[in-house]
């Protein structure tokens, strides 16, 4: 029995290579396939969903074992709480996937069921309890020829090509036997290639892109703030790049300074002083009939605040606890908020006009994990926005992971993406994913890179996710009629 859960679990934690940092995808897709081989051996369905559950937990441990770092910022409150963390987000994804797995064998034998329900498990992951798509495995085809039809069929259409893919190697096994994984292997390989390269034009429009590096210990300590404040201001006010000019616009990161923007007007002044009257986006908490919001202003040429946008899709037990108030009561509040018992989310996607830049849609942290959000825009923009602080992330796979995201959402919109982020990574992405300019890990500092230029609309920007929808419940009824015409048992 032992070996029998063994075998998942380390086809699971291999199926994880695939991910930030390792950047493997085509070891994940013959883990997967492996499983899928091993799966269809299984007659019965809750030995199925059991299989299922294991290979997920050791694909999600690995996947966010990064989750221990914002349990570390203050070890002695929160440390140990850290262990308990991975094992329930470990084991949250894997019943999705105990589920597809069970679902698959309750709908007949043939490999191809899983082709339907573990995707469709994957875009339930997206939406249900506030959705959580960290680490789908379409997230690991970024950088491949297989990421660009992100602009097709958005992740979830990915994710069935993923996983169609692992099937094809499993069945190609089961009728050729083991030989045939070699070929499997080299066909792999070459989808897992890296897209061929297209000129994308730069536009004349340069940002540059402030990272202070504060770690999270230490960003909100008063003996340190002041070192911080001056870093940013510093990076704002230093000589252009000569072979780019001056800036356009000054983008910092996610709550970017300690101050409350009620508080904050002289401050504020005195960086728009620094940006030579330049236009400033910028991370701060405010406060407003006595809400608090985690929210990037613009500022004017006198400091002034010109446009505000509060970030709506909260992190659940970081920024915000459910039932807050009743928690609030017996002392559990969430890990980020300095108020109370969490923030309050804003009313939805927006975009920031910024005059002659044009109008951007602004992505605050968790925000660019969600690709059905960013298509929620109320119009297409002309680039995106990303402030984020990763410091909550730890330095190793969270960060890397979460910037995977942000390329994702770059090819999905056709769009570029300034990325301006704590302590790393900060880096202008372009409409195909491809970062042109980068800052990375643990450095001070800033970049100045020219935006590139956006392509037309993408076929998922303006479908969503209803085109894998579609074609889930298509590929759900072909199967059945098959099955009714020609039971097959593999």
């Amino acid at each position: 029995m032992l070996l029998r859960l063994l075998i998942p679990l380390g086809l699971g934690t291999v199926a994880a290579m695939g991910q930030a940092p390792f950047n493997l995808p085509a070891v994940m897709i013959m883990a997967m396939g492996a499983a899928i081989y091993l799966w269809a051996k299984i007659p019965a369905p809750r030995a199925a969903a059991l299989f299922g559950f294991t290979f997920g937990f050791g694909y999600f441990a690995v996947c966010l074992h990064w989750i221990i770092s914002p349990f570390l910022v203050d070890a002695a409150r929160h440390g140990w709480m850290a262990p308990f963390a991975v094992v329930l987000m470990a084991a949250g994804g894997a019943l999705f996937w105990a589920v597809a797995f069970w679902a698959a064998r309750r709908l007949g034998s043939r490999l191809d069921w899983l082709v339907v329900t573990l995707p469709a498990v994957e875009l339930l992951r997206a939406y249900i309890f506030t959705g959580f798509p960290w680490a789908t495995p379409a997230q690991a085809s970024v950088d491949t020829m297989l990421g660009q039809t992100l602009a097709l069929v958005g992740p979830h259409g990915v994710n069935i090509a993923l996983v169609a893919f692992a099937a094809i190697i499993a069945r190609s096994a089961q009728r050729w036997g083991y030989w045939s994984i070699a070929v499997a292997l080299g066909l792999t390989a070459q989808l897992m290639l890296s897209p061929v390269p297209r000129d994308v034009p730069l536009t004349s429009t340069v940002l540059r892109l402030v990272q202070p590096n504060a770690p999270q210990a230490d960003k909100w300590d008063p003996e340190k703030i002041g070192t911080f404040y001056a870093r940013q201001l510093a990076f704002t006010a230093a000589a252009p790049d000569p072979a780019l000019g001056a800036p356009d616009a000054v983008i910092w990161p996610e709550t970017a300074i300690p101050w409350n923007l009620t508080y904050a007007e002289t401050i504020l002044q005195e960086i728009s002083a620094a940006a030579l009257g330049k236009p400033v986006v910028m991370g701060v908490q405010r406060t407003e009939e006595g809400r608090h919001y985690n929210s990037l202003i613009a500022l004017g040429s006198q400091g002034e605040v010109v446009q505000v946008y509060d970030k709506h899709h909260l992190v659940p037990f970081g920024e915000y606890v459910p039932f807050g108030n009743l928690m609030a009561r017996f002392g559990i509040y969430g890990m980020a908020p300095q108020h109370g018992a969490g923030f309050s989310a804003g009313e939805g996607a927006a975009l920031m006009d910024l005059g002659a830049l044009g109008r951007a849609l602004l992505l605050i942290c968790y925000e660019a994990v969600f690709a059905h959000d960013v298509n929620a825009a109320p119009a297409r923009p002309d680039f995106i926005i990303h402030a984020t602080n990763d410091a909550w992330f730890g330095t190793y796979a969270g960060p890397q992971q979460h910037l995977a995201q942000a390329q994702m959402r770059a090819i999905e919109q056709g769009l570029p993406v300034a990325r301006a982020a704590n302590t790393g990574i900060s880096a202008m992405i372009d409409p195909y994913g491809r970062i042109t300019d980068s800052l990375g890990m643990g450095q001070a500092g800033y970049i100045d890179a020219a935006l590139p230029a956006a392509l037309v609309p993408t076929l998922y920007s303006r479908t969503g996710d209803w085109l894998a929808i579609v074609l889930l419940l298509s590929m759900l009824v072909v199967l059945r009629v098959t099955d009714a015409k020609r039971p097959q048992t593999e």
